[in-house]
């Protein structure tokens, strides 16, 4: 038998809840650690973030340990068959696939933006976040603690986009992704049709802390959103869905209108700002000006979601013509062509 995988990672991280769900659903078996707790024995990973997936050797050992959210999915793909979170037509995959990246590297800014810019969120995130990986932690080191991660993460901000400036965005384009999710789930359970993809477990993976954590932006999400808050929690767990082969995609030549919206709201805030991050970075400019939700948007420019954006262009330049042109067909008006052109 093969040993089991084992994740590591936090309560507080959106990206490893995001794993953890996909684990679940996908019935894969694996074991749960807290990362940097007495429990955790891995290897140093690539870089140090979380979560970590390791693979164990049959001795019981450690052999590969992977870092990042989108390999860490698509590496699943290729060594289990069953319960696939990838569509099977190449064009739905693709667009499932600009859902999931809008959701780790825009969504992700809501999810910064509400946890250190807020008073109560901030004093919620600073009591709670130190001591998940050790309960024993005296009252000096949480106090200690306390004062590092909320200044740190406070000092951050501006990396992610998170100012004054950037707030109208940010909160707008939170309060119309609720209102769409809303939509969705009039008529249907998940994002491309009846069994959930990479841009559901995406999404979900912010949310966990969106509404599910955060003070501020669960309180906005209870009374704009209950069936988002609902689904957010359903998804915690869907090992219980049941799922028919490959059965259940939408067909992206009749994508569900709220599932449009989505791409519409896509277009209107991530993609500008990713053209305008890879321009920054080709340019060597410090900064990423660009407009987003209809407002002037300004950040740092970041290096991995350059990386990001070549990967999509990379993976779209891989479909067939026939395919590439039902994903233009489906892209069209929407304002995400750029990150195709």
């Amino acid at each position: 038998m093969t040993p089991p995988l084992v994740l590591a990672g936090q309560y507080g991280s959106p990206y490893t809840l995001k794993m953890r769900g996909v684990l679940r659903y996908r019935r894969i078996p694996f074991q749960w650690m807290l990362r940097n707790s007495k429990w955790d024995d891995l290897p140093a990973p690539p870089v140090p973030i979380i979560p970590v997936i390791a693979y164990r050797t049959a001795d019981g050992g450690y052999g590969d340990v992977t870092v990042d959210s989108s390999p860490q999915i698509m590496r699943l793909e290729r060594e289990y068959a069953d319960r696939s979170i990838v569509p099977t037509d190449p064009a739905l995959a693709f667009i499932d696939m600009l859902i999931e990246d809008y959701a780790d590297e825009w969504v992700t800014k809501m999810m910064y933006h509400y946890r250190w810019a807020y008073a109560p969120d901030i004093d919620k995130a600073g009591k709670l976040l130190p001591i998940s990986r050790d309960l024993q932690m005296g009252s000096d080191e949480l106090r200690e603690s306390y004062e590092f991660i909320t200044q740190r993460q406070i000092e951050r901000r501006g990396l992610v986009g998170s100012t004054e400036w950037n707030a109208p965005i940010i909160e707008g384009s939170y309060e119309r992704l609720l209102d769409i999710m809303t939509a969705r789930f009039q008529h249907g359970d998940f994002v491309l049709g009846d069994r959930p993809g990479r841009g559901d477990f995406g999404l979900y993976g912010q949310l966990t802390q969106l509404v599910g954590w955060e003070p501020t932006s669960s309180a906005v999400a209870v009374d704009r959103a209950p069936k988002v808050v609902h689904w957010m929690h359903r998804m915690d767990d869907l090992a219980w869905l049941p799922v028919d082969g490959d059965h259940g995609w939408a067909t992206i030549d009749d994508l569900p209108t709220s599932t449009t919206d989505l791409l519409h709201e896509i277009g209107r805030t991530y993609a500008p700002f990713m053209i305008a991050n890879a321009d920054a970075l080709m340019s060597g400019a410090d900064e990423v000006v660009c407009e987003a939700g209809g407002r002037e948007y300004r950040q740092r420019a970041f290096g991995y979601q350059g990386k990001c954006l070549r990967w999509l262009r990379e993976a779209h330049a891989a479909l067939g013509a026939a395919d590439r042109e039902r994903v233009a067909a489906v892209l069209d008006g929407t304002g995400c062509e750029p990150l195709v052109a």
